[in-house]
């Protein structure tokens, strides 16, 4: 990551001497990378326990070097950097620095003793106080009863050393120290066979190892010669840069063979103390119902019997049936009566 500082008008040109102009570097992949002197983007967040590297050019090949004040809550250390013949510097905060680091915001002033070759604003440790090398008055207190807040601190430094009175220069990185932790995402409910990935965030520094366990609930111990019936995996995963002062990890699963079962999941660090826990459920498949098909059977026709056949035909062309008066029975006697009386009369 890169930071910087601005400085007021008349002082750009001496913080080019200092600045963190991008070069090539190789540090441990496990390292926070921080350049003082470039933009900002983020606020990086740095775990106990994690080492820090911090890099830039000086130009000048200063004889003393560069000297390193970091101040934090109820926290100051003052020391020295080497400039390299390529006029690079590599500063590092070891694991065992960070790891006794208080939780909090600290700031890094890299000063370069310009062109006088000394530094004009020193430290002195019988008095606790800052002091202008120059004029030898006390700027303020530094550590000791009375000293500054951290934050006062920090920018009573960046004043004092950014005096029109003082050729020093500088620039300055802030960063926060947090305890270790990692968290792990939701996993969700799972079935058997399922290949998926678990992952999670962490403050740990780019390139740390974590190990992650998933193993039954049903753990128990068992005689070797009975079959356990549990399912599992583990894994060393490396830890990757990501975004808002959380980087990232992720573990593939696959769950072909298990047993279904709750399931616990375990993250822990390597080199630095840090675990996360989480747990999910993984489900039997559902079996396939089996469907069975009978094929039709074709109808045997039967022989010699008239199988009456149904046409339903409509009327919807034709004229509607004229209904017919009904004829009584006595009209009809007499219809009868009078043919047969004809019958006899051509017969005569």
């Amino acid at each position: 990551m890169k930071l910087s500082v601005c400085l007021p008008n008349g002082r750009v040109r001496a913080l080019a001497l200092v600045a963190g102009i991008a070069f090539l570097l190789i540090v441990p992949s496990t390292a926070l990378d921080l350049s003082p002197g470039s933009p900002q983007t983020s606020l990086p967040t740095i775990s106990q326990g994690d080492p820090v590297y911090i890099h830039g050019i000086a130009t000048g090949h200063p004889s003393n070097g560069l000297q390193i004040w970091l101040i934090g809550t109820n926290y100051v250390k003052i020391d020295n950097v080497m400039v390299n013949d390529d006029n690079t510097y590599t500063y590092e905060l070891k694991s065992a620095d960070t790891r006794n680091l208080a939780s909090g915001q600290y700031v890094m002033l890299i000063q370069h003793p310009m062109m006088n070759g000394q530094f004009d604003i020193t430290y002195d440790p019988a008095t606790g106080k800052v002091i202008n090398r120059q004029t030898g008055i006390a700027i303020f207190q530094l550590t000791g009863a009375g000293s500054l807040q951290s934050s006062y601190s920090a920018a009573a430094l960046m004043q004092a050393i950014n005096s029109q009175n003082v050729d020093d220069t500088f620039a300055s990185v802030t960063f926060n120290i947090g305890n270790p932790n990692t968290f792990i995402n939701p996993v969700g409910d799972h079935v058997t066979g399922d290949q998926f990935t678990i992952g999670g965030s962490t403050n740990l520094a780019s390139g740390d190892n974590l190990l992650v366990q998933v193993t039954s609930s049903s753990f128990y111990p068992t005689k070797k010669t009975l079959p356990s019936g549990v399912s599992g995996a583990s894994g060393m995963v490396t830890v990757v840069q990501g975004s808002e002062g959380y980087n990232q990890w992720s573990f593939k699963v696959n769950t072909t063979g298990w047993t279904p079962d709750e399931y616990l999941v375990q993250v822990s660090g390597i080199t630095v103390a840090v675990t996360g826990s989480a747990t999910f459920n993984l489900l039997p498949q559902m079996p396939v119902a089996n469907v069975s098909v009978t094929p039709a059977v074709p109808a045997t026709p039967i022989t010699g019997t008239t199988i009456p056949v149904v046409v339903n035909l409509t009327t919807a062309n034709y004229p509607p049936a004229t209904k017919k008066a009904p004829v009584s029975a006595l009209a009809c006697i007499g219809a009868c009566a009078g043919a047969a009386i004809v019958l006899r009369m051509k017969k005569r």
